[in-house]
């Protein structure tokens, strides 16, 4: 018996757990393709990327808290961050989220929703404009590239 008054998860109204797993299943089959997204996924099989990516998901939608249990804060900007995310990668993101999601064949407005969310976290996880592509920043990200200096750029040097 399910109480009235508690309105439904996100997750709950799309169909659950198998819906996730549709759509992580397509997204990766699009990634494990891809010249430009694959580098940065180490792993020889990408199941255990594919599995963190349902557990946070689902978790996110108002399902089980799996990858909180296990994995703690998402930190997503963070967990990103040895990764060169220029916007062409996003792009490539995007391009294989978009497939996974019409494969779903969502209500409207569930997938305007969903969509929405994808977009939007695609977008924050760029960290670099960069032409080098994605993949492990080699030697960190110090940013020793950059010149540092004390005075603004149009005053005169003594």
């Amino acid at each position: 018996m399910t109480d009235a008054s508690v309105p439904m998860s996100f997750y709950d109204e799309v169909g659950g757990h198998e819906t996730f797993v549709r759509l992580v299943a397509a997204f990766y089959r699009g990634v494990a393709t891809d010249e430009v997204l694959r580098p940065m996924y180490p792993d020889a099989d990408l199941g255990p990327a594919e599995e963190r990516l349902l557990m946070f998901l689902e978790q996110y939608w108002g399902g089980p808290t799996t990858y909180g249990e296990r994995r703690g804060h998402p930190r997503l900007r963070m967990r990103h961050a040895a990764f060169h995310v220029d916007p062409a990668a996003r792009d490539r993101w995007l391009l294989h989220m978009r497939a996974a999601v019409d494969e779903l064949q969502l209500p409207p407005l569930h997938e305007a929703t969903l969509w929405d969310y994808l977009q939007r976290a695609a977008h924050a996880m760029v960290n670099t404009f960069e032409p080098s592509g994605i993949g492990p920043a080699a030697g960190g990200r110090d940013g020793a590239s950059l010149p540092v200096t004390t005075r603004p750029p149009h005053e005169p040097t003594a």
